[in-house]
């Protein structure tokens, strides 16, 4: 199945959905070899990736997730952006949890270590003395009694040591950079998602509304940030309601 659905990618044919879900099946279920997953990931960001491709992808990899579903009163927010940037910012979407928690905002924060910025977040609560590693009924039961917690995307997703290898060794950025902001194993319904290309926004966007997300910002700074900048414009696609808008603010 993956030979096919490869030889129609280098053809710069787009997947059906079907197609897309029974291709990151067989990655997830180690059913791909290391050849296959780096090709399919190479034609696929030589073509680009669609909207229903990446919102399969995305289906996929939450079937293969370890889930939680911590019982809160009113929205719950996931504030996990791609990353990638290169601006060599601080970790800004997890300081910004600790303040939204803070005002009341049940935060289930869904996040890595660093792959290409100085400091992802798993780094700075790690540093910060933050136990990241809990199960997940335990991740749920903090998010539930202190209104926030943290799920370290490798305990939550262990069906991702298939790709690993094949990801490290292309060295460049593939699908699996925009698709972990899509997997929140909380299934939060609402979240802001920072991302490293302006022509993002309206696509990931519309893959969060695709995917049931009731209320989504996701944003990019024009200067070349992977949040809302606070020293020019950003670009925000807003969801809300199953309808994107998209428009620009500045400081």
């Amino acid at each position: 199945m993956m030979k096919e659905v490869i030889a129609k990618l280098v053809e710069g044919r787009n997947l059906t959905r079907d197609e897309a879900h029974s291709a990151m099946k067989t990655i997830m279920s180690g059913d791909a070899s290391p050849a296959q997953i780096g090709s399919f990931l190479t034609a696929l960001r030589i073509k680009g990736e669609t909207i229903e491709e990446i919102s399969e992808f995305a289906r996929v990899m939450r079937d293969f997730a370890s889930t939680i579903n911590p019982a809160v009163d009113g929205t719950l927010l996931d504030t996990c952006g791609t990353g990638g940037d290169k601006l060599s910012t601080f970790n800004i979407s997890t300081i910004s949890a600790f303040v939204v928690a803070g005002a009341g905002i049940s935060i289930a924060k869904h996040g890595n270590r660093s792959v290409t910025s100085k400091c992802g977040s798993a780094d700075l609560l790690e540093a910060l003395g933050v136990k990241i590693d809990l199960p997940p009924k335990e991740v749920e039961r903090v998010i539930e009694k202190i209104g926030i917690g943290f799920m370290f995307a490798p305990l939550f997703h262990g069906a991702m040591k298939h790709a690993i290898g094949p990801r490290q060794e292309l060295g460049i950025r593939t699908v699996f950079n925009i698709l972990g902001p899509l997997t929140n194993p909380a299934n939060a319904d609402a979240q802001v998602l920072g991302v490293f290309e302006r022509g993002l926004t309206e696509k990931m966007a519309s893959v969060l509304a695709d995917l049931g997300v009731k209320h989504a910002l996701v944003v990019h700074g024009i200067d070349g940030l992977d949040e809302i900048s606070t020293v020019g414009e950003t670009q925000i696609s807003e969801l809300r309601n199953g309808r994107v808008e998209t428009y620009t603010v500045a400081p």
